[in-house]
């Protein structure tokens, strides 16, 4: 299993599933496409979170969506010392009934933040549970940040 908080390549750049931008910038903020655990395009992690993956292994699937999540709000900015700050973050996860531990697996996500842009970087968080992914994942995040 790849680390989450390891550079992405430039061929695991996360190419659109569909027909949107990774990322667009408006009004001073640049707002991410719903981003899941892929690295090369490919979904590194499926199921749902509280029965076939657990709360590390969704919390690890958060912090490479993140990743990616992050990767496409710097390019889209021109470079990650563009991002002033994250602005809002919203950590989908797909989650069995009853699971209760979406902060958990959000914080998951917030770690790549911090690692890669400093703790002061950090936006407001949602965690929401869901019934569904794009392709089976166990979460999906988006990620809008303030730029220079």
């Amino acid at each position: 299993m790849s680390d989450p908080l390891a550079p992405v390549k430039p061929d695991q750049f996360p190419q659109p599933q569909g027909r949107y931008l990774g990322a667009v910038s408006a009004a001073g903020l640049v707002h991410s496409a719903g981003m899941t655990p892929r690295r090369a395009g490919r979904l590194v992690v499926r199921g749902v979170v509280g029965e076939e993956v657990t709360l590390d292994m969704a919390a690890w699937a958060a912090g490479l969506a993140a990743g990616n999540a992050l990767l496409a709000v710097s390019e889209t900015a021109g470079g990650l010392d563009r991002i002033q700050r994250c602005a809002r973050m919203v950590v989908y996860i797909r989650c069995a009934p009853g699971f209760t531990e979406l902060s958990a697996v959000a914080d998951g996500a917030s770690a790549v933040l911090a690692a890669r842009l400093g703790e002061s970087a950090l936006p407001a968080r949602a965690a929401v549970g869901v019934c569904a992914l794009p392709g089976g994942s166990p979460v999906e995040v988006e990620l809008t940040a303030v730029v220079r």
